[in-house]
């Protein structure tokens, strides 16, 4: 008996181990395909990046002659004639200078939106929610005839505070539904600790819920650095009377022309390389937090 048992075990597990054998086969198969999938996608986005990069270094003859070549050696007068001679560095002083006011602006406004929104209980706070959340899904470019009525009756047209107000506008539907989101993830406990001995809605906002919420605001606050610093359609429709005020996205599109027509294409690239350098700084500077920021509502 126990000898036919084993024969039996034995012809049982057989067909076990096969399947187990076909699953692990279809994994690594399936490994590989993602890899060569992730790989490709790496190449794809990073590609284009790096041969701006080099690019820039490259003299405008270089260029015409073997647009995907190497440079020769490294010429640094590009980045100098992007910045002096085609204005790049007034032109990233503006967006700058409009970026501390409209982020600020955005999240201040937003998380405390948010907060509200999130936390407590009104009537009409689901309505509030998805009037803001039905703003993501309005295209800007409907609203940019209104908006230059709007501004220009105001006095705004041209004006940096004109192009605050826009970006801030512009940017509080999502940042409000994304920071909306957030807050419901939060505990409760150490809010209403907060109000039991005494603090302000004030005081634990600031410096209660904010704080906690650091993951959250850190990584919507880099998708509206990247949106605002790159945003061109509002700065084209409000901003467009004096060449020394533009931002970075309207120098590039003049530099592309200008230097189009003067053959001065390494300084072309030098711009966009230069335009390039804080949004990726940003990122790897606070890439962790974005990610925590991205998976921590999932994680609760």
């Amino acid at each position: 008996m126990t000898t036919l048992d084993t024969q039996a075990r034995a012809e049982g597990s057989a067909p076990a181990a096969a399947g187990k054998s076909r699953k692990a086969k279809e994994g690594a198969a399936l490994n590989v395909f993602s890899h060569a999938f992730l790989v490709l996608w790496t190449v794809m986005a990073a590609g284009p990046l790096i041969w701006v990069a080099i690019t820039a270094f490259r003299t405008s003859v270089d260029i015409l002659n073997d647009p995907m070549g190497l440079p020769a050696s490294l010429h640094w007068q590009n980045f100098v004639n992007a910045w002096t001679t085609a204005h790049i560095g007034q032109y990233a002083i503006n967006s700058l200078i409009i970026l501390a006011g409209s982020l600020t602006g955005t999240m201040l406004l937003g998380s405390m939106a948010a907060y509200v929104i999130a936390r407590f209980t009104f009537p009409g706070n689901k309505l509030v929610f998805m009037l803001f959340a039905g703003g993501m899904m309005f295209p800007v470019i409907l609203a940019l005839i209104p908006l230059f009525a709007v501004m220009e009756n105001f006095q705004l047209l041209d004006t940096r505070l004109g192009l605050i107000i826009s970006y801030i506008a512009y940017s509080l539907p999502f940042t409000i539904f994304f920071l909306t989101s957030f807050f419901r993830t939060l505990p409760t406990g150490v809010q209403e600790a907060a109000m039991m001995d005494g603090a302000s809605h004030t005081r634990t906002f600031f410096q209660i819920m904010l704080p906690m919420a650091k993951p959250g605001l850190v990584s919507i606050g880099i998708f509206n650095f990247l949106g605002q610093w790159n945003q061109y359609l509002l700065p084209l429709l409000l901003n467009n009377e004096d060449e020394s005020s533009y931002v970075l996205p309207q120098g590039l599109a003049s530099l592309a022309i200008a230097q189009g027509y003067r053959g001065d294409w390494g300084a072309l690239f030098a711009g966009l390389t230069i335009a390039m350098v804080p949004v990726l700084v940003v990122y790897a500077v606070f890439q962790r937090q974005v990610q925590a920021g991205l998976t921590a509502g999932a994680l609760k």
